[in-house]
């Protein structure tokens, strides 16, 4: 069983991810993070934000993670200028579930995170879709042998070594720090003999099958090992599941970022569970 905390008054930020005695959410002490108001540069406290209509770009990962939200009930909610989210946690008999919808005009493209970040050993591994198409993004460029293509905004390749990296492996620091998008509904986590699986699909799907047209589903992963940020790095790991495809809603082409439909309503369910079924 997963015990969930989340903190509706400062951003709707999940707080703690607990299973048998575990604590799965890398946390870092700033106190700057509770007094964060919309228009703030992004506090990393850890822990999950809510990134909502993007991740990187403006504002940095979203407008949600920076308003309070208002609960009702066991459903929270916030309400941002172009939209409001509500999120539903339960609890599910080997982890959990939380269900979003989102209300928008129709046509309002975006992209959503579950930015969570791990606290994971140097040993932890990450298993996804192997040869799942895998976007990398330009502070991967010291990993490759290739020279990075001129104002390319991503290149591409195959889970889990595209282009060389390994980034299904974590290891101690090096002084890296890269952002991927990996094209699949479910990532396991192993560490040790500790299992969390996340997976994302849209709601009226059936659990195994493909997400609705034209609304991308991703894992995004951010694996810095104290390479980020300069002068002061630490080392943290985001396992994100994501609707869209880049880290940057200014960068998403057509079939890149999710869209509101006619209803002007979008719903989706995040998955977290202890029994880990690695594809």
């Amino acid at each position: 069983m997963l015990e969930i905390v989340t903190d509706p008054a400062h951003g709707g930020r999940w707080t703690s991810l607990r299973a048998d005695g575990r604590e799965w959410l890398w946390h870092r002490h700033v106190p700057e993070r509770d007094k964060a108001v919309p228009g703030d540069a992004f506090v990393d406290a850890g822990g999950l934000e809510e990134c909502l209509p993007t991740v990187r770009g403006r504002p940095d990962h979203g407008d949600a993670w920076s308003r309070p939200w208002t609960r009702d009930g066991d459903t929270d909610r916030v309400h941002c200028d172009s939209f409001t989210l509500s999120r539903t946690i339960r609890a599910t008999p080997d982890g959990a579930e939380a269900d979003y919808t989102l209300t928008a005009e129709p046509g309002f493209r975006f992209l959503w995170a579950a930015h969570a970040l791990l606290d994971l050993s140097p040993d932890a591994t990450l298993h996804m879709s192997r040869g799942a198409a895998t976007r990398l993004f330009p502070e991967a460029a010291p990993l490759l042998k290739e020279p990075w293509p001129a104002g390319a905004p991503w290149i591409e390749g195959a889970w889990p070594t595209p282009r060389g990296p390994a980034l299904d492996r974590l290891g101690p620091d090096d002084g890296t720090a890269v952002g991927a998008v990996v094209d699949t509904h479910l990532c396991c986590v192993h560490d040790g003999t500790d299992r969390l699986a996340l997976s994302l699909r849209m709601h009226d799907q059936p659990p195994a099958g493909r997400p609705a047209p034209g609304q991308p589903v991703s894992i995004a992963l951010w694996r810095n090992l104290g390479g980020f940020p300069q002068p002061d790095p630490y080392r943290s790991t985001g396992v994100e599941p994501m609707l869209g495809r880049v880290f940057d809603l200014a960068d998403a082409g057509p079939e890149d970022a999710a869209q509101v439909p006619a209803t002007g309503r979008l719903r989706w369910c995040l998955t977290l569970t202890t029994a880990c079924r690695c594809p």
